[in-house]
């Protein structure tokens, strides 16, 4: 799973192409490490308390921290980046519940790769979509100490499996109405979301 992502667009435009209200977001487009905020679209509805409303909230997007807190019984207190455990049960209330379910904007990925066959050093590979400039990853949002979320895992497509990985992000196809299962959808529907995303539709950089 990757360790870096960028998202190379202003919020302005990272909230257009989601159909999502930007507020002040100040993001100006750049890459997001572990433990940094980044823009996040929720179908908006961690804004209102109680039950869920009658109407449909808009999809909002929101700076939170990639590296959900894990659980007190856990001593390593470094930040969950991915879900991988769909029936973890820290884990399968907010993915059940689409409230908490939320969008990931991105523009690329990292994820090292084999080394290289001339000096044996790892090379870092970046993953685009050719299909989609700015492509969603699907992701869960926790409320503890700070607005964090973490990223869906899948099994890692041929073009993955060739560099060596055994997972990658779970990437939404640019269709709205896919999108928005994710978002609101029951978790069943939800759930067949959880696939690779297809190697013909990707495009790889090798950095350096």
């Amino acid at each position: 799973m990757p360790m870096l992502y960028r998202l190379d667009a202003p919020a302005p435009h990272v909230a257009r192409s989601f159909g999502a209200e930007s507020g002040n977001d100040p993001w100006d487009g750049g890459h997001v490490a572990p433990g940094q905020f980044a823009p996040v679209i929720t179908a908006g509805r961690e804004a209102i308390a109680g039950p869920r409303p009658h109407y449909r909230t808009p999809r909002r997007m929101i700076p939170r921290l990639w590296g959900v807190p894990p659980p007190p019984s856990v001593h390593e207190q470094r930040g969950i980046l991915t879900v991988r455990n769909l029936d973890s049960p820290f884990w399968i209330g907010n993915l059940r519940n689409s409230e908490f379910r939320c969008l990931v904007p991105a523009t690329a990925f990292m994820e090292w790769g084999r080394p290289s066959p001339t000096d044996g050093k790892r090379r870092q590979c970046w993953f685009a979509c050719a299909d989609q400039p700015v492509f969603a990853m699907a992701a869960v949002w926790k409320d503890s100490e700070i607005p964090s979320f973490a990223l869906l895992a899948c099994e890692a497509n041929a073009a993955l499996r060739a560099e060596g990985r055994e997972t990658m992000p779970v990437i939404l196809p640019p269709d709205p109405a896919v999108q928005d299962t994710w978002l609101r959808g029951a978790w069943d529907r939800a759930k067949s979301l959880i696939v690779p995303y297809s190697s013909s539709l990707m495009e790889m950089r090798v950095a350096g």
